[in-house]
């Protein structure tokens, strides 16, 4: 595969996400109207907030991500190893300079988001930036930056606010079920179209991580290469896998719809990983990456 079938698949696969949301969206809602008797207007309902919730996460999803992980803007003084390197990286790879952001966490992480190269962003955590080297910082923005490059950006701004929008109004839906907000005494719903709508609003919450997951692991391990190529150097991006996976810090922002944006697992460190685990996570695991890299 080739840099440019990467990003055109990127792309295409974006497009494809959204379609799946607004439909897979419409259909909860139909669901919902089909049991309380409304099906139409519920599924206007579902379309409007989909379609809307679809189009805004493509322009405004790099925005979004920032205020959920709390990301401020760098500023070039305080963090003058953070400008110099990205500026280092951006004229190495051919990128325009992406806007920094750093969130106040000392967890050493980091993630790019942003819909193209002309609108990216680059946010590392205050505790990658203590703790890691120039050589080491440096390989990880290499890696945000191969993604920014890749296109993987769009893909993963968008999974992160649909998938979180998704998860949001099956809640809500619950919950009305719950308190008894969707009653209608007028329309006695048809019990097994009822049993239809739990279970479907049970399941969402588990195709919203298979979405995650179909972001492919493959990814990761294309911009680790593509980052140490652009730094030529892959001991350096190495060591910073080991250092941020020996920190124990949990990123305190994280959250199951933006873990997948980061450059590291930022949950739990350390924890033995089961197959299992290593089956539903969206990161590859660290002794893998580790190993590609020093046999580069």
């Amino acid at each position: 595969m080739t840099i440019y079938s990467q990003v055109s698949g990127n792309k295409l696969k974006s497009f494809f996400l959204i379609l799946l949301f607004i439909g897979f969206f419409s259909f909860v809602f139909y669901l919902i109207g089909q049991t309380v008797g409304d099906s139409n207007t519920y599924l206007a309902l579902g379309l409007g907030i989909s379609v809307l919730s679809g189009i805004g996460s493509y322009f405004y999803s790099d925005k979004l991500v920032l205020a959920t992980t709390g990301a401020r803007p760098a500023d070039k003084k305080k963090h003058f190893d953070f400008y110099t390197v990205a500026e280092n990286v951006a004229i190495a790879s051919g990128l325009p300079m992406p806007k920094l952001y750093v969130i106040d966490d000392p967890s050493p992480n980091a993630f790019a988001t942003g819909r193209n190269p002309k609108h990216a962003v680059v946010a590392a955590t205050s505790g990658i930036l203590e703790k890691l080297d120039r050589a080491e910082l440096e390989g990880v923005i290499a890696h945000e930056f191969s993604h920014i490059k890749n296109y993987d950006i769009l893909v993963s701004s968008l999974v992160s606010v649909l998938v979180g929008t998704l998860v949001f109004v099956v809640d809500w839906v619950m919950r009305g079920f719950w308190w008894g907000g969707f009653d209608d005494n007028d329309n006695k719903a048809n019990p097994l179209l009822f049993v239809v709508l739990i279970a479907t609003l049970i399941i969402t919450p588990i195709i919203a991580t298979l979405i995650q997951l179909a972001i492919s692991r493959k990814r990761e391990y294309l911009a680790d290469a593509s980052g140490a190529l652009i730094t030529r150097n892959p001991d350096a991006l190495a060591d910073a896998l080991i250092a941020i996976s020996a920190d124990p810090h949990p990123l305190r922002r994280a959250s199951g719809a933006n873990a997948h944006l980061f450059f590291a697992n930022p949950f739990r460190k350390g924890a033995r990983r089961s197959f299992l685990t290593n089956l539903f996570s969206t990161h590859p695991p660290t002794d893998e990456r580790v190993k590609l890299l020093r046999d580069m």
